[in-house]
């Protein structure tokens, strides 16, 4: 029996729930229309729908329900980074929460206390908000991600939320658009004129941990054949080694993906790769221990790091660097940013060899990297 695909997670959803504030609403209506699903309308202060275990039980039942309403505060914030470890100077678009993709390490399992999936519908208002802010300061360059709260393309085979951002990011000179996915829903990125302010990422891991840890997520060749089918529509690629899990044939793993990529896409088309060893909030290893007791990945020995979350002690976080960090710079392009997320100046020291200040901090390396390709 061939295994069901999950290249598109939205698949997974089975309602939608309808804030009475946006029923009318004309993006609301091509949203309902695309899906073809049940729907219902909720009235204020109603909570959309109701399961019989609470939270975070009910997160797998939750993940099928979707809920169009309206986002009442600020859509366009800094990424929410700490000073302790070495920031990338991110600015976070919030379109929604949560999504149907279910990863065993999730940190927004112990972030939401609702189970279903929000997405905002008044998208006029997110976008008047990006246009005040980037008009305003027009010396600074803003880089935006969406894939803080939720994953940016999971969904958009229902939303085309991507067609939106993609071209109105596209009229910025000092803004440039990062769409974040584990899926492979790709097709509303094609014609969009993209002036080449976007760039597509994606998140990867070894083969083991894509298997065992992140459900309903695309497979490492549905992802890389979406990314190169990006790169041939003129869009640059980023890839996100973010968590780095270590496990047993952990290496092998990661030489096997970092080969695949390379395989399949044009090295002169990624602008930037990340690499993050796993860390999270104390809360959260309860919490994934309760829903995923099949995996192994919160009986190893952490340690708390200066930002409250656990993390692999320091030693065991610069072996597993220095491996992956190795083989992916015998393979990308010159001009393409290797970086750490949340890591500090020893640990770039002791890996790379130098600290960000050297090269101007990571926004400037970053920024360097996108303008040059």
């Amino acid at each position: 029996m061939k295994k069901q695909s999950w290249r598109d997670p939205s698949r997974y959803l089975r309602h939608i729930h309808v804030d009475e504030s946006c029923v009318d609403d004309p993006y609301t209506k091509e949203i309902i229309q695309r899906a073809q699903l049940p729907w219902d309308v909720i009235a204020e202060g109603e909570e959309p729908a109701r399961f019989e275990r609470g939270y975070p039980d009910n997160m797998s039942e939750g993940k099928k329900h979707l809920y169009l309403t309206r986002h009442k505060g600020q859509f366009f914030k800094p990424c929410p980074a700490t000073r302790e470890y070495r920031c990338c100077d991110y600015h976070v678009l919030n379109t929604g929460m949560n999504c149907p993709i279910d990863c065993v390490y999730c940190i927004l399992q112990a972030y939401l206390n609702n189970p279903w999936l929000s997405f905002y519908v008044n998208v006029d208002d997110l976008l008047a908000e990006v246009d005040t802010v980037l008009r305003e300061n027009r010396d600074k360059v803003y880089r935006i991600g969406t894939g803080e709260f939720t994953d940016s393309l999971a969904i958009d085979r229902l939303t085309a939320l991507s067609k939106h951002l993609v071209t109105h990011i596209a009229g910025h000179a000092n803004g440039m658009l990062e769409l974040k996915t584990k899926s492979a829903v790709i097709e509303n990125l094609k014609d969009l004129p993209h002036n080449g302010r976007t760039v597509v990422a994606w998140s990867l891991n070894s083969r083991q941990v894509l298997q065992k840890e992140e459900l309903r997520a695309a497979t490492l060749e549905e992802r890389l054949a979406a990314a190169r089918q990006c790169a041939d529509w003129g869009y640059k690629l980023a890839f996100h080694f973010d968590p780095i899990i270590e496990h047993e044939g952990w290496e092998e793993g990661y030489q096997e993906t970092i080969e695949k990529l390379y395989a399949s896409v044009p090295a002169e088309k990624i602008v930037w790769i990340s690499m993050g060893a796993l860390r999270y909030l104390p809360k959260l290893k309860e919490i994934g221990i309760g829903r995923f007791p099949g995996s192994r990945m919160y009986f190893q020995e952490f340690v708390e790091g200066l930002d409250g979350k656990a993390r692999y002690f320091r030693d065991n976080r610069v072996r597993l660097y220095k491996s992956i960090y190795s083989k992916l710079k015998k393979r990308a392009a010159e001009r393409t940013c290797i970086y750490f997320c949340m890591e500090s100046d020893e640990i770039w020291q002791e890996v790379m060899g130098y600290t960000p200040e050297e090269e101007g901090g990571v926004p400037a390396m970053l920024d360097r990297a996108f303008f040059e390709m």
